[in-house]
């Protein structure tokens, strides 16, 4: 196989990123823009080893799964990588992608997988559903002003006038502020050099509020002609809440500075969440503050997390990771306590301040990195019985999940952007103890390979909804170890986890070998020539591992 090659192949499969996947002569090629189903010729354009990289060249035979997609930038620009892939076919491609995730990395059976996995939650409408559009700046090669979006794996803006994951509204601000920067010679940063003066366009919006604030992020420490601005914007949207002014003047990728200036307006607007039970919280959102951009998924996805964490009015629950407090609020109208914990002040105080907008007195947040704040916290605080996280893309830090071990909530709900850390972190709390009960995937993005995911985490004995199991007198014999989990909970885990059967026997003959001392009735022989049968090594593998879950071995 070589670069520029004409390759005939059937898409069998989609990556993480988006592409089709085929293969020819066992090699495995990924190709952008194709759809799974698709027969399709592709030009080679990078030769590794074992795997290729290619172009759509032609499609010769349509997937059923096969749309046209609503954006004519679609191809070029890198923000919606799937959006040639019918909505429906997108969602079961994520779907499946969290399942396999929670196998392989999580080390799940697929079946056990199937079998807690929820339906999917999926947009009504999956166009024009982001409540926020960040919109970079720059200059085309003949020094006219464009703004758009990077194409993919590059820093390349694709011009674009009308993105149909945005809102038009936002986008018409986003061009209203180019025309006021042509008509007041106001000039466009470029990355290459690292002059000129704006860098971002933001607009946020309030979807249940209506209200509006625009961010300019500019290379310096201020905007020549504010006023002309203003009401460039208000002639387009006149009931503009908020404009501010951001600086950001270093030389890299990251899209917002330190220091934010209000020119108009107020320093955040407002907007409000109403959950599945009825509930509706309010939140004051600042130009840096990080909130779900899918105002209605969100909505859906808290939804889920207040069901899984199951209050009833009197619980302790810890939110790790809290941003501006909307699980914590969420779950605060429901709790006895909440306690946030949150790396970024500005948040912090943002979570203080919608805290006291909602009236809820029950909500106290911590600043701090959660895995450095969370064991200080602990160290003077009670036991929380529901903890809540939901972390960056990299998933929690080791720190964090001994400490929630070690706090042993009886359950623990995880929100996850990444469904291969997510599984990791599983992999990690399951072999702690802690067994995954149920899960929902979110459709937060569409059109984009990203997703959210929610599970519930139970303590064994908790999920097993209160076992009932007859206990003979000698049963009341117990060592330690045994103490951790009853013989019907070993035989009922290996069952669930392995798909087999164990016998009292058969636990008891593991539990010799490990030094747990058994009661008479279960080892001892009938008569001294009577012989035991052996305990087979796939028994003996599976009744170890249900010993280390329940931590007795």
């Amino acid at each position: 196989m070589n670069k520029n090659d004409i390759v005939r192949l059937t898409i069998e499969d989609m990556s993480l990123e988006g592409a089709g996947i085929g293969h020819t002569d066992g090699v495995t090629i990924f190709v952008k823009d194709a759809v799974v189903g698709d027969v399709c010729d592709v030009i080679i354009t990078k030769v590794k080893k074992t795997y290729c990289f290619a172009a759509l060249k032609e499609v010769v035979e349509a997937s059923p799964y096969r749309v046209e997609p609503a954006c004519p930038n679609a191809r070029q620009c890198g923000g919606c990588q799937i959006m040639q892939v019918s909505y429906e076919k997108q969602l079961e491609i994520k779907d499946n992608i969290v399942a396999s995730n929670l196998v392989k990395i999580g080390g799940y059976d697929r079946a056990f997988v199937d079998s807690i996995r929820e339906p999917i939650l999926g947009m009504t409408d999956p166009l024009r559903y982001r409540n926020k559009a960040q919109v970079p700046v720059g200059v085309d090669k003949d020094g006219k002003i464009i703004a758009g979006f990077y194409g993919a794996r590059s820093h390349r803006i694709v011009p674009s006038d009308d993105c149909k994951i945005c809102s038009e509204k936002s986008m018409n601000i986003v061009y209203t502020v180019i025309d006021y920067m042509n008509e007041n010679g106001v000039s466009a940063y470029d990355e290459a050099t690292g002059k000129g003066l704006i860098r971002h366009v933001l607009v946020r919006e309030g979807k249940a509020t209506g209200e509006t604030m625009v961010c300019v992020v500019v290379n310096g420490d201020k905007l020549p002609a504010a006023d002309s601005l203003i009401s460039h914007i208000q002639s387009v949207e006149p009931s503009l809440a908020s404009l501010v002014l951001n600086i950001n003047t270093r030389r890299d990728n990251v899209i917002m500075g330190y220091e934010t200036r209000v020119l108009y307006g107020k320093e955040a607007i407002r907007d409000t969440i109403t959950l599945t039970n009825g509930d509706t919280i309010a939140f004051d959102i600042s130009a840096n503050s990080f909130y779900q951009v899918n105002h209605d998924q969100m909505e859906r996805l808290y939804s889920k997390a207040l069901e899984y964490a199951d209050l009833h009015g009197t619980e302790e629950v810890w939110d790790l990771y809290c941003g501006i407090g909307t699980i914590s609020l969420s779950m605060a109208k429901h709790a006895g306590r909440v306690i946030g914990i949150e790396v970024v002040p500005q948040a912090i105080e943002n979570a203080k301040a919608n805290a006291k907008l909602n009236g809820l007195d029950n909500a106290e947040f911590y600043c701090g990195e959660a895995e450095v704040v969370l064991p200080e916290i602990y160290e003077k605080m009670s036991r929380p019985d529901v903890i809540m996280v939901d972390p960056p893309r990299k998933g929690c830090d080791t720190v964090a999940l001994d400490t929630m071990v070690k706090m042993q909530p009886n359950r623990i709900v995880y929100v996850s952007c990444d469904s291969a850390t997510l599984a990791r972190d599983l992999k990690y709390l399951e072999e702690r103890g802690y067994h995954i009960q149920k899960y929902t995937v979110c459709d937060q993005f569409g059109h984009t390979m990203h997703v959210e995911t929610v599970c519930l985490l139970s303590k064994l004995h908790e999920a097993k909804h209160h076992i009932n199991v007859k206990v003979d007198m000698d049963e009341l014999d117990l060592t330690s170890a045994e103490a951790k989990a009853t013989y019907k909970e070993i035989e009922e885990w290996v069952q669930e986890h392995y798909g087999f059967h164990v016998t009292n026997l058969n636990i008891a003959q593991v539990k010799q070998k490990h030094g747990i001392i058994e009661r008479e009735n279960y080892n001892k022989p009938k008569s001294e020539n009577s012989r035991q049968p052996g305990c087979p090594e796939e028994k003996v593998k599976a009744i170890e591992e249900a010993l280390k879950f329940f931590q007795m071995i």
